[in-house]
């Protein structure tokens, strides 16, 4: 494929990334975490035009940003990248990364659930607050995104806002990102005065990482730089599809678990381990 003239050259991206136990015990207090370097920026350099390439490819708005609704606005969102070029396949199934998923979570081996390129364009709207898992009909707790800037992110446009431990009561509301998520879970977050956390501007190749369940938004982007992100989604090795509840969890189920019928391992062909200890 054109992606993947290069593939040879591509780094490797299987080393370790070394972590503390303060880190460690930090995120699963707080379920979210900002880690620096995890790609260095010669990587990050090498790995950027594919993915924009890809991005613009697929990118599947047709109107100018400010004639969406509040989702359209918020970003241009590619998902599984890592299907259409063999040189994507190597950054989202990297072991460096995965490693890191597994050890924050403290589990012996984890799987892709999948892969997204979230590019806020300038002038892209906020990301309203919001659960993930709430789209996942995935048994567990133990999920994880991987969110990593491919380029500077600026103080003025910053990273996403968690709201710390919200991740250990587990679903809240099943509301989708909307207007309404924002208004709701913002008014949750008032009411029981729950610390909120944005670690401002990063470099290319930082990384946050937050639970499935631990509530987030993202500013908008006031700037006239594209803020170009990507995400890997990992989970337990060894988990359950759900019963889908929602809409939203039957449209997951047949896309991201293909063939997987609710009780059964959570292990179709997308959904690759890229980690087991040992």
């Amino acid at each position: 494929m054109k992606h993947d003239i290069v593939l040879d050259s591509l780094p490797k991206l299987d080393d370790t990334y070394l972590l503390t136990d303060k880190q460690i015990q930090s995120y699963r207090q707080t379920g979210h975490i900002a880690l620096r370097g995890v790609a260095s920026p010669e990587e990050v350099d090498r790995y950027e035009p594919v993915i924009q390439t890809l991005v613009k490819e697929h990118n599947q708005h047709t109107r100018p940003v400010h004639e969406r609704n509040t989702y359209g606005k918020a970003f241009i969102q590619v998902g599984n990248l890592w299907e259409m070029s063999e040189a994507a396949k190597r950054f989202v199934l990297a072991r460096r990364f995965a490693k890191i998923a597994a050890e924050l979570m403290g589990v012996d081996g984890v799987r892709i659930y999948h892969d997204q390129a979230l590019f806020k364009e300038p002038g892209g709207g906020h990301t309203p607050w919001h659960q993930d898992q709430i789209y996942w009909p995935l048994d567990t707790m133990h999920t994880i995104t991987m969110w990593m800037p491919l380029v500077p992110v600026s103080e003025e446009v910053g990273s996403m806002t968690f709201a710390s431990a919200t991740h250990r009561a587990g679903s809240l509301s099943k509301e989708l990102i909307s207007d309404e998520s924002h208004r709701t879970f913002g008014s949750y977050i008032e009411a029981k005065t729950i610390e909120t956390v944005n670690y401002g501007a990063l470099s290319a190749g930082d990384a946050t990482f937050h639970s499935g369940w631990t509530l987030h938004s993202a500013p908008g982007n006031p700037t006239d730089t594209m803020r170009e992100v990507m995400t890997v989604i990992y989970f337990a090795d060894g988990t359950r599809a759900l019963e889908p509840d929602s809409n939203a969890r039957r449209n997951d189920l047949n896309r991201w678990l293909p063939g997987v019928q609710p009780g059964e391992l959570a292990a179709s062909p997308l959904n690759p381990l890229v980690y087991k200890r040992n």
